[in-house]
């Protein structure tokens, strides 16, 4: 790395790969850890509603994770498994699929709306964490 470039300039694929599955790790133990602690706090409704926003937020950086895998394979033209149609078209399902989760969750389990909203802000956190550790390193 030289003095003048910052280390997101000199981040490698295989350097962001690593970095995308370390944040869904961590999404995962950030979201179980708290679901299992609210379940005896405050019952099991509340933990369900953490825990599908966590899984959803694990779901999302994963999405992210084959869009930036897609994005450049066409930077570096490699060969591409799926035609751009097909990922944007799945992009879009997989979004859908999200977003009935959580009506199905929010209708189904009557919890914490906040108890959601913090599985969901777990990808964001982890993702900033991760890009501090980049940063400090």
């Amino acid at each position: 790395m030289t003095e003048n470039s910052t280390p997101l300039a000199d981040l490698t694929d295989a350097a962001l790969e690593a970095l995308l599955k370390r944040a869904i790790r961590d999404t995962l133990i950030l979201g179980l850890v708290p679901a299992v602690v609210l379940l005896f706090a405050s019952g099991w409704r509340n933990a369900a509603m953490l825990a599908v926003g966590a899984a959803i937020s694990a779901a999302s950086i994963l999405e992210w994770q084959r869009l930036i895998r897609f994005v450049n394979a066409k930077l570096d033209k490699q060969k591409i498994p799926k035609s751009a149609a097909l990922v944007a078209v799945s992009f879009v399902l997989r979004l859908t699929v999200y977003a009935a989760a959580i009506y199905g969750s929010l209708k189904c389990f009557h919890g914490s709306v906040v108890a959601l909203l913090c599985g969901l802000g777990l990808a964001f956190v982890t993702l900033a964490w991760e890009a501090l550790q980049l940063l400090r390193d």
